[in-house]
């Protein structure tokens, strides 16, 4: 089934990656959006954490002699009481080698244990990538690729653990790890951002539909409406010519078309989860093909445009009902990604949306106000952010 959004389950220190500012809408409930992104990428700043047993080279976190590694990111307080954090990361794991996320957050006096966002590899030879919901102890819990935190924290940590196989030479690696905090109004709707930056720019976004692959490859899902995800970030993907070469997906067999999606179903696919919807398990992928990516909050489409200006499309979380959508090649979706492309002149939205029958059919406008409807209060306006150097951030 499609990657459910956080709402509805749930009914630097750096300088930030990103900074998002409040939207010029006239809604109270955009500007009370508290969100912030950080992340430790640079030399500089992930010698800003504490390891044990790690080095820094090359701009990335390696193990030492010892086969077991640790970094702890210094306290990051985004300045509000956080109630929700979804990490990221991009991280290389050669041979039998992986990576533990974990977060603990703080609040007065109280400090929380330790919760695994994630145990991860790139491939799936030797561990099955996966999550763990609940761990329900204390402050927070874990649902999917998000931690939630009901009475709030004022700040976080981020641990991030790498191992290999004893007598393995080769050592996983990361090179960027960070985290989006929010605290969200829970609201049905938003109301419409006015068009801003990126009015009359369309990005040429290859388009793939998740439906062509239905009942394929069902150890992953089985294609059809299960793989919104990693066909969308296929899309992005191939914009930066980075899907990934013929010898990779060579695994998938003939007789399939556009065979990097299901090669990149198998390795989005949270074995935990049971999809290959995980948000961050897409952009770890996207990651180490495309350069960068990582996930984040945005309030508005208005905060979407400089992307799309800087040549840089976003995938974006969606749910929404009948009739709440028109145009839309489904009816309805509790949770669904498609790829913003681009805008109209007068400012509606220009997507891939993966789930229209074939690949012609997958380039859609939706309504500017129909879409920040099923976006920004379904999802807390989640979006990945995949890039390359060619493409540097807004």
């Amino acid at each position: 089934m499609p990657r459910l959004t956080s709402a509805i389950l749930a009914s630097l220190l750096l300088v930030p990656l990103v900074t998002v500012e409040a939207s010029a809408t006239g809604s109270a409930a955009v500007a009370a959006r508290r969100i912030d992104h950080l992340a430790w990428d640079a030399p500089a700043e992930l010698r800003a954490g504490t390891s044990q047993g790690l080095r820094v080279t090359g701009g990335r976190l390696t193990l030492d002699d010892a086969d077991t590694g640790r970094w702890t990111s210094p306290w990051a307080a985004p300045g509000f009481a956080l109630t929700q954090l979804i990490a990221s990361w991009s991280a290389r794991t050669p041979g039998h080698s992986s990576v533990r996320v974990e977060v603990r957050g703080r609040h007065g006096s109280t400090t929380s244990s330790w919760d695994t966002l994630a145990v991860w590899a790139a491939g799936d030879r030797y561990l099955h990538r996966t999550t763990s919901s609940g761990q329900a102890d204390d402050l927070g819990s874990v649902n999917v690729d998000t931690w939630q935190v009901p009475g709030g924290v004022t700040s976080y940590q981020l641990r991030v653990t790498l191992v290999r196989a004893a007598g393995q030479a080769a050592s996983p690696s990361v090179d960027a790890v960070g985290a989006v905090a929010s605290r969200l109004p829970d609201v049905d709707d938003v109301a419409t951002s006015r068009p801003g930056v990126a009015r009359g720019v369309v990005l040429d976004v290859p388009r793939y539909s998740q439906m062509i692959h239905s009942g394929e490859l069902p150890q992953y899902g089985g294609g059809g409406e299960a793989w919104c995800s990693p066909t969308s970030t296929s899309m992005v993907l191939g914009y930066y010519d980075a899907l990934p070469r013929p010898a990779a997906y060579a695994w998938v067999g003939t007789g399939h078309t556009d065979p990097w999606v299901d090669h990149a179903a198998r390795m989005t696919y949270d074995y935990e989860y049971d999809g290959t919807g995980n948000w961050p398990f897409n952009t770890a992928y996207a990651a180490a093909l495309a350069g960068h990516a990582f996930v984040t909050r945005l309030r508005s489409l208005r905060e979407a445009e400089p992307y799309v200006k800087a040549g840089i499309p976003l995938v974006a979380s969606i749910a929404f009902g009948p009739g709440e959508l028109t145009g839309a090649p489904i009816s309805s979706s509790n949770g669904h990604l498609v790829v913003i492309a681009g805008f109209t002149r007068s400012g509606d939205v220009v997507v891939n949306d993966p789930a229209a029958p074939n690949d012609r059919t997958v380039r859609r406008t939706y309504d500017r106000g129909q879409f920040e409807d099923a976006w920004v209060p379904a999802s807390g306006g989640t979006v990945y952010v995949i890039h390359d150097d060619a493409h540097p951030l807004p």
